[in-house]
């Protein structure tokens, strides 16, 4: 590849960011994309959308750049939390270290390779990538002393801006713990695997359990149920709601209060007659009859659906009375009216158990503890001399718990973490498939003698450098869109109980999926059997990689400006949320905005293992192929005011890992490291530079012990919860008084079966804002609700 085609894939990715960024602040500034562009603000503050028509909503501006710029790392943080913040040091950390190697590298390293043979060279434009390279520098040349010195540089300022940020992140970390609110997961423990019982149910097993092991930190306890019919029974109620509240736009508003929500809105009445049909009344005066019947016609079908599973659970689950259903939430209530007068009750206890609900209840529970001191403990404690019974972990954050993998046996859970293991592999032994149709087109040669239908395009120099420069960066970057979402499949299937463990997970995947195949495999492309053959034998892989990485730098290049600087356009303009917001709004004429349950939360499982991996690149290209880190610097500067937007504006934290991650960030930038002088050793080796190879060996030791030492100094603050802060944080809860309000947080945290979530509400709130009459509506259905004693209560936790 010469620098034509270079520059022709550079041209091309710069025309489609300028055209995405320039559209994307069009876009935002029409208040028809709130919902795409500002789901964060829209559910914290509601937006008004009176703006008249302006101009300027049609000229592009740069104002969201600056806004990104300004943005400090304090309005970051109540944004988007502590991993959003983790997330941009690991973006401002790549900024420092290649800033540092371009200079080094660009004006130092980049002169030498060029002029590192005796060759008359041709015009800059018409020139080979080869010549930029380390391997233009010819055999026991004395000028490798300046790549041994560049390479102790970098080495050396990425550890010491390692070790500052992982410094630093600790604190935050530990600011976290300790500065944030009450969290119910520090006082809670996940128990799994917990041993069946004839004579008592699951619950009564854990009573007694804890009851007599830990007497006196022991609060109460939580059992998972099998979701089944009431998760069915949700969907359908929030569908009805939502259909309703349809309906609540187009219709005249009466002062009867809604059956679901308490707040005012059309009057509807279920009604049980010997037929037990149900008849919906509505005050819509202002629709023609048969406007009314086709609008209310499958809401009556949905209302007599849940009312009949609602009635068939009553009569199947007789419980006690103590707050919550199922799940020990706080009670909400709507009402029916019956011909015949009958108190339905659905009654629950989360501490004793009928034998009937034996069945209903999984081998899983939450139990809460008095203090945050003896849940860690319980947390990391052998509870039985059989391993596999009485499995303790601390509990996830209630936003955080993956409800459906909690009911996965816990002795399946290591088959299942084999068997997604074995599908990584083959699915990424697979992919070696098209990788390495993608690294034939990079050889011309081979592709004339493939295709020879081609012959006579390719003799154009157009679409010359089209198809060597731009287009295999293209086909590898569109294959490596199905990966997250097969990773993501595979995390699933492996039986995390958190949202974060499984992002986590396939997140990792990701990241050894994507060096694998991303570097190594196109490194070491040419065909299946050669890349086995290249791998048969340990002892060659620095002398392979060290010949295979300068030829395919150009490659990397190319790779980071079409899977770099395009993606970061197609980040920011959010294609898929904008595309379904155009069909909801003109096809399906859906005007309400969509709630916190459509909000898309950080994709940490799919741009983490991009931003390593072009770390990754970065660092083995910097002293091979200089001309690489000027693109990636412009990626990272890019990167960093995308993320900083979509963070303050679009992204919604559900839940808060605390920057859990960075350990990974750590361990694959030091592998980075160590590759990069791993193949630098090999080259100087083939170019016969012996004091070069000298010096880089203690070099590769230097770097291992630097990280086993941030593995003992800083690894355990990610790994577990110090004793001396959790029992402060006890001890100040204990002087201020606030067990009881612990307590009362403990029994309602975790609710496996809010029927009505909050994000309801809030959506509700936010399409009736500016509405005047709302609080007088809400008074008049009390006072109707107070008068009408034919109402009887069917109580549901929320």
């Amino acid at each position: 590849m010469d620098i034509g085609a270079l520059l022709t894939s550079a041209g091309i990715n710069i025309a489609i960011c300028v055209v995405l960024l320039s559209l994307y602040s069009i876009l935002r500034k029409q208040p028809s994309n709130v919902s795409v562009y500002f789901m964060r603000r829209l559910i914290s503050e509601p937006i008004k959308h009176s703006d008249p028509f302006r101009f300027e909503r049609l000229v592009p501006s740069a104002s969201w750049i600056v806004r990104a710029w300004q943005a400090t790392n304090e309005e970051i943080l109540a944004a988007g939390g502590v991993d959003a913040l983790v997330f941009l040091r690991i973006v401002v950390f790549s900024i420092r270290v290649f800033i540092i190697a371009a200079m080094i590298c660009v004006f130092l390293l980049l002169p030498v390779n060029y002029y590192g043979q005796e060759m008359q060279h041709k015009q800059i434009h018409s020139e080979s990538l080869e010549v930029f390279t380390i391997g233009n520098v010819k055999e026991g040349s004395k000028w490798f002393w300046t790549h041994c010195l560049a390479l102790y540089v970098i080495s050396c300022s990425a550890c010491v801006l390692l070790h500052f940020e992982y410094k630093n992140i600790t604190k935050m970390r530990l600011a976290h713990i300790t500065g944030s609110p009450v969290n119910p997961s520090h006082f809670t423990v996940l128990v799994r695997s917990i041993p069946c019982s004839q004579n008592h149910s699951y619950s009564k097993s854990v009573e007694d359990f804890f009851s007599t092991y830990y007497p006196a930190s022991y609060v109460s306890h939580q059992m998972v149920y099998r979701a089944g019919r009431v998760d069915k029974l949700m969907k359908d109620a929030e569908k009805m709601y939502r259909m309703l509240k349809t309906i609540e736009s187009t219709t005249k508003k009466s002062y009867m209060p809604c059956c679901l929500c308490g707040k005012s809105t059309h009057s509807f009445e279920a009604l049980n007659n010997d037929a037990e049909s149900v008849e919906i009344k509505t005050s819509s005066d202002e629709l023609q009859p048969s406007q009314r019947e086709k609008k209310l016609k499958i809401s009556e079908q949905d209302v007599e659906k849940i009312y009949r599973k609602l009635k068939t659970i009553e009569t199947q689950n007789k419980m006690s009375s103590t707050p919550g259903c199922l799940c020990g939430g706080i009670m909400h209530y709507f009402k029916m009216l019956k011909k015949e007068a009958e108190s339905v009750e659905c009654k629950t206890s989360s501490d004793r158990s009928q034998p009937s609900q034996t069945d209903k209840e999984r081998p899983a529970a939450f139990v809460f503890f008095r203090t945050r001191y003896a849940a860690i403990v319980a947390a990391q404690v052998l509870q039985s001399s059989n391993p596999m019974l009485w499995v303790t972990q601390l509990a996830p954050e209630p936003n955080d718990v993956y409800w459906s993998n909690l009911s996965i046996p816990y002795k399946q859970v290591w088959l299942r973490k084999i068997a997604t293991l074995l599908g990584a592999f083959v699915f990424m032994f697979v992919f070696l498939a098209p990788v390495t149709f993608v690294q034939g087109l990079t050889q011309l040669d081979q592709l004339r003698q493939t295709f020879p239908f081609l012959k006579g395009i390719l003799k154009q120099k157009f679409m010359n450098q089209l198809v060597t420069g731009y287009l295999p960066s293209v086909i590898l970057m569109l294959f490596m869109y199905a990966v997250p979402p097969t990773m993501m499949l595979f995390s699933t299937i492996e039986g995390n109980v958190s949202h974060s463990e499984r992002k986590k997970s396939a997140g990792i995947k990701v990241l050894y999926f994507t060096i694998w195949n991303v570097f190594f495999v196109n490194v070491l492309s040419g065909s299946i059997i050669r890349q086995l053959s290249v791998f048969s034998s340990f002892r060659d892989i620095p002398t392979q990689l060290a010949k295979a990485v300068p030829t395919q730098a150009t490659f990397f290049t190319t790779y980071v400006l079409t899977s770099g600087w395009a993606s970061l356009s197609c980040e920011v303009i959010q294609l898929f949320p904008l595309l379904c917001n155009g069909f909801r709004r003109f096809i399906l004429r859906r005007q309400e905005e969509p709630c916190s349950n459509h909000a898309l939360t950080f994709p940490h499982h799919t741009e983490i293992p991009r931003l390593l991996l072009f770390g990754l690149l970065g660092f083995t290209c910097s002293i091979m192929a200089p001309l690489i880190l000027p693109f990636l610097l412009v990626y990272f500067f890019l990167a960093f005011l995308v993320y900083r937007n979509q963070i303050l504006n679009v992204y919604v934290p559900k839940y808060e890992s605390g920057g859990q991650f960075w350990p990974v960030v750590h361990n694959t930038t030091i592998f980075s490291l160590v590759l990069t002088q791993v193949i630098a050793l090999g080259v100087f080796g083939i170019k016969r530079s012996p004091v070069a190879s000298g010096f880089t060996i203690p070099l590769i030791f230097l770097t291992l012990l630097f990280n086993e030492y941030c593995r003992q100094r800083f690894s355990p603050v990610f790994k577990r919860s110090p004793a001396q802060v959790l029992i402060e944080m006890d001890k100040q809860d204990e002087n201020w008084g606030r067990a009881e309000e612990i307590y009362k947080l403990l029994r309602t945290a975790y609710c496996q079966f809010p029927l009505l979530s909050l994000d309801l509400s809030t959506s509700q709130e936010l399409s009736m804002a500016g509405n005047s009459g709302q609080n007088k509506d809400e008074g008049s259905s009390k006072d109707q609700e107070s008068h009408n004693p034919d109402l009887n209560e069917i109580k549901l936790s929320s």
